[in-house]
């Protein structure tokens, strides 16, 4: 479903949208689109999705590379790097980090992604956001090559996302 009423507004025939949750179902704008929520166990899902490509990539003839790359020094992504990490090791991954100074200029950030972009080890890249402020954060998705983008970023994948294609 698209999530459209009627009117092919996301928000409802009236434009203003509203949710609520009535009983285990959600009613979106004035009530045009009634879909049942289910409660997910986040971190079991997770413990599956994790074992289930742990088991994949035990049976590859070459594991996967990954290569997450974090700029400056924010805390949160740095705990959020090191989870990743930390997944791609219980998964079996060959991953890399690479920690680049605050100070680094956009220019030396693009390169290094386009050095992992040619490596043929490298199979995703990762490159943590927020970046410093002068860093285009838009220039950097560009610079992604959508077949090695992780978070699909790039405009073809998210074209790809919002078309339901492969």
């Amino acid at each position: 479903s698209s999530g459209c009423g009627a009117s092919g507004s996301p928000r409802g025939s009236s434009g203003r949208g509203s949710s609520r949750f009535v009983g285990r179902q959600l009613l979106l704008g004035i009530g045009l689109l009634v879909v049942s929520a289910q409660i997910l166990d986040g971190k079991a899902v997770a413990a599956e999705v994790t074992e289930a490509l742990r088991v994949k990539v035990a049976g590859m003839a070459r594991k996967p590379g990954l290569a997450v790359v974090l700029v400056g020094d924010d805390p949160a992504s740095a705990v959020y790097v090191r989870n990743k990490t930390r997944t791609a090791e219980r998964i079996g991954l060959a991953h890399w980090q690479i920690t680049l100074p605050a100070d680094t200029t956009e220019a030396d950030l693009l390169a290094e992604v386009r050095r992992l972009a040619g490596d043929p080890d490298v199979d995703g890249i990762l490159v943590q956001f927020p970046v410093p402020r002068h860093i285009d954060r838009l220039r950097v998705v560009d610079t992604l090559p959508p077949d090695k983008d992780v978070d699909g970023l790039h405009v073809v994948n998210a074209g790809r996302l919002m078309q339901n294609r492969d």
